[in-house]
């Protein structure tokens, strides 16, 4: 049987990337870990995931939840520093 660690660990992503996918999407972990790993496959998936992390800060930001903000904000440098072509395509 697999746990939420496995599947964790089989997403591509950290905790804290994955629970900002499930924030977003209003979804459990284990069902965010499925639209990651589906996601990270895909042409701009990675794209895909950095927008919802950047809405999710925006919202944190709106309702000045800046503790989370800030959570959030490590969770997408994070995210960035192991997709490092996603600052390659903000350069163009």
């Amino acid at each position: 049987m697999l746990s939420i660690e496995d599947c964790i660990a089989f997403c591509g992503l950290d905790l804290d990337e994955l629970e900002a996918i499930a924030e977003h999407e209003h979804v459990p972990e284990i069902a965010a870990a499925a639209l990651a790993s589906y996601l990270l496959h895909q042409e701009h998936g990675a794209e895909k995931i950095r927008d919802m992390i950047v809405d999710d800060i925006r919202i944190a930001v709106g309702r000045e939840d800046f503790n989370h903000a800030a959570q959030l904000f490590a969770a997408l440098r994070h995210f960035m520093s192991e997709h490092p072509e996603l600052a390659e395509g903000a350069e163009a």
